[in-house]
């Protein structure tokens, strides 16, 4: 059942990365590129402070409280059904018939709705019966959004540094510190969907499902055994940084058979990525954690630097600096 689990963890990696593609334009013009200078390598600073120090907090949070895990959790929870509405509200409005104005010149957007709708739902569901299903169709939506945001906030400079400084500290974090394996336990058990679940059978039962670290240890001993495969969302969110920026930041010239340059050099990227996918997935199969973002983000920054080389005929990598 191996094959199946790999490739439906690949679909939701692809799928991310394919979501945050047709997003960013529409974020952009719906106001969402919060950087006044995308290509100020200032910009990353916060960010990596965040992706530092958030994971510090929640396993200081959870060896420190255990029993006030539940009102972390919620919280938690909360902050992503509420971006969930922030970042579908543009794109519900796309795909839906522009605002009706009632007779007394009010206007109604029925992406305002749509979008609470599918936040509320997503609260309910993580908090009632977060299934694998659940949390991979929640992960996947907020991934896609969050690639976007992300992507079109930061321009390729930034974006190279940004992947190239997490490559090293995923590294530390993995196989140095070990904290990352410890998040990963620690989300596990909260259903949190920061963790992408794709189980051997759909029956899975992720809610009363053997902890991470015990699943390790069976894997470990016998490889058959593998209920299901795991991956953190950053792994997917991180490389489709690039691949968003760019794919917003780059000329659509030249065209070649219609299709624009920087949408080739985007794809170029993502392929990169899928090559150190698959690196990746031969070596987590042997049940030990690893760090994925030395494997998929050098094969996106190579597969971009390759691709731009080949559709822009130049080494500048389109790099604006500030």
């Amino acid at each position: 059942m191996r094959p199946f689990k790999t490739l439906g963890l690949l679909l939701l990696y692809v799928g991310v990365q394919a979501m945050a593609l047709a997003l960013g334009f529409p974020f952009i013009h719906a106001g969402l590129q919060a950087a006044a200078s995308p290509n100020s390598v200032t910009s990353i600073i916060p960010l990596i402070i965040v992706i530092i120090v958030a994971p510090l907090f929640i396993i200081l949070f959870a060896r420190k409280a255990p029993g006030g895990l539940g009102g972390l959790r919620l919280l938690i929870v909360g902050v992503i059904s509420l971006t969930l509405v922030i970042v579908l509200q543009p794109a519900f409005s796309m795909l839906l018939p522009p605002p009706y104005i009632f007779n007394s010149g009010i206007p109604m957007d029925f992406s305002i709705p749509l979008a609470a709708f599918v936040g509320s739902a997503s609260f309910l569901f993580l908090l009632m019966d977060p299934q694998w299903y659940v949390v991979d169709i929640v992960g996947f939506i907020a991934g896609g959004a969050l690639t976007a945001l992300l992507g079109i906030f930061l321009g390729i400079l930034p974006a190279l540094i940004f992947l190239s400084v997490l490559m090293v500290y995923d590294a530390v974090a993995v196989y140095g510190t070990k904290h990352m394996v410890s998040l990963a336990d620690v989300v596990s058990d909260m259903k949190l969907p920061i963790l992408m679940v794709m189980p051997s059978d759909s029956s899975f039962d992720y809610t009363s499902s053997a902890s991470l670290k015990e699943h390790r240890e069976a894997v470990r001993e016998n490889p058959e055994d593998r209920e299901a495969l795991f991956m953190g969302l950053g792994d997917a969110v991180i490389p489709g940084i690039l691949v968003v920026s760019a794919f917003v930041s780059l000329p659509s010239s030249p065209l070649y058979l219609g299709i624009g340059a920087n949408l080739l050099v985007a794809l170029g990227a993502m392929a990169g990525s899928l090559v150190g996918y698959s690196f990746l997935m031969n070596v987590v199969a042997g049940g030990n954690p690893q760090a994925g973002l030395p494997f998929l983000n050098g094969g996106a920054i190579l597969g971009f630097i390759l691709s731009y080389y080949c559709f822009y005929h130049s080494l500048t990598l389109g790099i604006a600096w500030p």
